[in-house]
């Protein structure tokens, strides 16, 4: 039963950086530098003040990092 509580998430919901802080658990100053070190999606601008990242790229990116964590583990 879908009520206006629930969220239905598709790949290409666009997400502030405030819902990837909750979803990485990443703060949002950790976001914003590891930008700049292209060690995480670039946002899309959608204005001066509003940037935006697909729900789609955070689940790849959060995917990549979880399968290099597990490698890192088992070679240990």
């Amino acid at each position: 039963m879908i009520t206006s509580e629930t969220v239905i998430q598709t790949d290409d919901q666009l997400l502030r950086v405030d819902d990837v802080a909750g979803l990485t658990t990443l703060s949002k100053s950790c976001i914003n530098l590891w930008v700049a070190q292209g060690r995480f999606p670039k946002p899309m601008t959608l204005s001066k003040t509003v940037k935006v990242w697909r729900l789609k790229e955070v689940r790849a990116w959060t995917e990549k990092m979880l399968g290099s964590a597990e490698v890192g583990y088992e070679s240990a």
